[in-house]
Order: structure tokens, then C-alpha cells, then sequence
């Protein structure tokens, strides 16, 4: 009888241990540059958009108003390879930016992840997730500051007379002439509304994708597969493109002005300036191509960044 029950207590404990082992999830640590390499994946997908936004929101007078228009009037002067204008500047912007603040963002999410009853997977609160967003968008903004710029002159380049026109042939020419013609100072042209941009966009992207993500696990019932992702990716873009949207409209007037238009120019004077002939309508300019952009640039990154883990987990057999 002893035996008996000594051998159910051995069968009882080896049941048991799994389920208490399961738990408690292993935390994988990914590689750091996981979503830079994402971000380039989703920027070679979503640049169009991006140059349509960039042209919209720095348009002449004259110029066309609307997306359609936009692309319209690109394929016509430049042909189809035109709205592909800029993309070695784009794909610099990602390796440095994107690699930048999502790897400073994971890893404090790592170091701080501690499993509760609550959250066996130990994600932080959403007040924690946007100090850490916060902080990487900061530096990633200042990281990717002169790729930036460059993304934004060469995507509004061909929409500038003939003779305005600066006719970089890659990102690291553009950076070439522009420290030479302008000093090393011009790389950092924007860098206050660009980090601040960074800021909101990395804690608006990044908390509120990990947020939707738990809800729709923890709360809707989903699995974390690809319907998830999609889902929580979409509302973060949602979020990500009204908050930035004023931000990104001066960052980019002030990235794309010449060195005549930008001397003696404030941001509160440039502000002032805007308001004057704008009206508040300039607030959210160029928000409809923002969100076809950046929606999509969203779910990609995220997307691909899901895969990335995905794949990384299966090679290391976790």
C-alpha cells in the first residue's frame, strides 16, 4: 500500500512539475538589430506612400492637392521608378533609427519584465512601456537625424525647380555635399522636432502595439498568431499617425528648407509663420496619405518583426 501510494506521489510530482515549469515562459533574448531589419523590410513595401506624404506636405501653390494627384503627377514626370525616389536615404533611416529604438526599447522590456500572477509573461504596465518608448524614440531620433534629412530632400527634390533642385545620387552623397556646402551642423538640421517626433512615434508604435497585443490575448481571447498581430499592428498605426501628425509636418518643413529659408527661422517663429497663412488646417496635413503610409509601414514592421522572433525561436529550438 505504501509502495503503492509512494509511486502515485512520484507519478503525481512528474505530472505536476510541467505544468508548474509551464508557468513560468522562458524569456528569449532576440538580437538587437531585429527591428531595423524589420523597419527595412516594411520601408521597401510602404516608400511610395512615404514619398507621396513628404510631397503633399512640402507642395507649391501650384502643386497637386491631393494623393491621387500626387502620384499622378510623379509617374508622369519621373516615371514609375520615381516614387522609389530617395529609398537608399530611406533604408539608411531605418538601419539607424529603427535599429536604434526598437533595440533600446526590447531590451529594457527584457530587463524589466518580471512575471506576476497577473501577467505570467511579465509585460511591464502601459505607463512603464511609454517612459521606455519614450526614451529609445528619443535616442533613435537623434541616431537616424541625418538620414532623415536626407530621406526628406531627396523625396521633395524633384518637385523643386530645375535650378533648386540639390540632385543627390544616393544617401551618402547627400551627406557628402550637404556636410560640405552646408557644415557638419546640417546633419542635425530638425534634430529637436525629429526626437520629439521619435518620441511620440516610438511610445504612440511601440506601447500601444505591445498593449493591444496583451488585450487582445489576455482580454479578447485570441491566440498570438498572425491575426493578432495584424490587428494590434493596424490600431497602433491608428494611434501612432494622429499623434505624430503635427510634429511630422514641421519636421519635415523644416528638413526640406534651404539654408536662405531656414536662417533667422525659429521653430515657434516657423510655428507663427505656418499658423499666419495656414490656419490650424496645417495641423493635420497630408494625415490621410500619413495613415495609408504608416498603417501599413506599422503592420509590416511588426509583421516581419513577428517572424524574425518567430524563425529566431525555431533555430534555437525555444
Amino acid at each position: 500500500m505504501a509502495d503503492s501510494k509512494m509511486a502515485d506521489g512520484k507519478t503525481l510530482a512528474t505530472q505536476v512539475a510541467p505544468v508548474q515549469n509551464a508557468s513560468k515562459p522562458k524569456q528569449v533574448h532576440y538580437p538587437f538589430w531585429f527591428g531595423g531589419s524589420a523597419s527595412c523590410f516594411a520601408a521597401g513595401v510602404t516608400h511610395p506612400l512615404d514619398l507621396v506624404k513628404v510631397r503633399l506636405q512640402t507642395r507649391a501653390p501650384d502643386g497637386p492637392r491631393t494623393m491621387v494627384g500626387t502620384f499622378a503627377h510623379i509617374v508622369k514626370n519621373t516615371g514609375f521608378t520615381g516614387l522609389y525616389s530617395g529609398l537608399s536615404a530611406a533604408m539608411l533611416r531605418q538601419i539607424t533609427y529603427s535599429t536604434t529604438r526598437f533595440g533600446i526599447y526590447e531590451e529594457l522590456k527584457s530587463h524589466f519584465a518580471k512575471p506576476t500572477a497577473d501577467s505570467p509573461t511579465g509585460s511591464p504596465s502601459l505607463l512603464t512601456l511609454i517612459g521606455m518608448a519614450s526614451a529609445s524614440g528619443f535616442i533613435g531620433g537623434i541616431a537616424g537625424n541625418p538620414a532623415d534629412v536626407m530621406n526628406v530632400r531627396m523625396q521633395s527634390d524633384a518637385a523643386l525647380p530645375p535650378a533648386q533642385r540639390r540632385n543627390y545620387r544616393h544617401a551618402f552623397h547627400g551627406l557628402v555635399q550637404m556636410t560640405k556646402t552646408e557644415g557638419f551642423s546640417s546633419l542635425f538640421r530638425g534634430v529637436w522636432p525629429n526626437s520629439t517626433r521619435a518620441i511620440l512615434m516610438t511610445a504612440s508604435q511601440l506601447a500601444s502595439y505591445d498593449t493591444f497585443k496583451r488585450m487582445c490575448i489576455e482580454q479578447g481571447g485570441m491566440a498570438d498568431n498572425l491575426g493578432t498581430h495584424f490587428t494590434a499592428s493596424f490600431m497602433a498605426g491608428f494611434v501612432a499617425t494622429t499623434v505624430c501628425s503635427p510634429v511630422d509636418v514641421i519636421k519635415t518643413r523644416i528638413m526640406s528648407a534651404s539654408p536662405a529659408e531656414s536662417q533667422g527661422h525659429s521653430i515657434v517663429g516657423l510655428l507663427r509663420d505656418i499658423c499666419r497663412k495656414e490656419g490650424l488646417g496645417w495641423t493635420f496635413r497630408g494625415w490621410v496619405p500619413s495613415f495609408i503610409r504608416l498603417g501599413p509601414h506599422t503592420i509590416a514592421t511588426f509583421l516581419f518583426l513577428e517572424e524574425h522572433k518567430k524563425l529566431y525561436r525555431k533555430l534555437k529550438g525555444i
